[in-house]
């Protein structure tokens, strides 16, 4: 049985600007759209959120609007002591749109394959929802 990964890099392109993209991530009802399951955000330092109807909740860490978003980070499947994991996703403009890295650290092990979820139930959607023009 092979290890999950602690810690890894994606990076993908969204066809929106980095301001629209932060501007969603950081609140209630630009994450549930562009993500397709409820949460609740702020745009405030040290706040808390929660996303994809609970199974997500964090922290703000920090917010650098329109470039940086760092986020304390856990899941329903981290057992209680479980330190959280820690995201950071860098924004930057691209000629497509934005180029997101996200970089996750700090995953316990014996978690799921979080790389995947991320593209499967972040990233696709997001842009699914900034190509549309409706």
């Amino acid at each position: 049985m092979s290890e999950r990964k602690q810690e890894f890099t994606i990076k993908t392109i969204i066809p929106a600007s980095p301001e629209s993209i932060f501007d969603n991530w950081v609140a209630t009802e630009g994450h549930s759209k562009m993500t397709g399951g409820e949460a609740e955000c702020s745009d405030e330092i040290g706040a808390s959120f929660t996303a994809w109807d609970g199974y997500i909740s964090g922290k703000n860490l920090e917010l650098n609007r329109p470039s940086l978003i760092i986020q304390e980070w856990r899941t329903s499947e981290f057992a209680d002591e479980d330190p959280n994991s820690r995201i950071e996703i860098h924004l930057s403009e691209s000629e497509n749109g934005t180029d997101l890295t996200l970089i996750h650290t700090g995953i316990p092990a014996g978690q799921p394959d979080y790389e995947q979820g991320w593209e499967e139930f972040y990233f696709s959607p997001m842009r699914d929802y900034f190509s549309d023009p409706d």
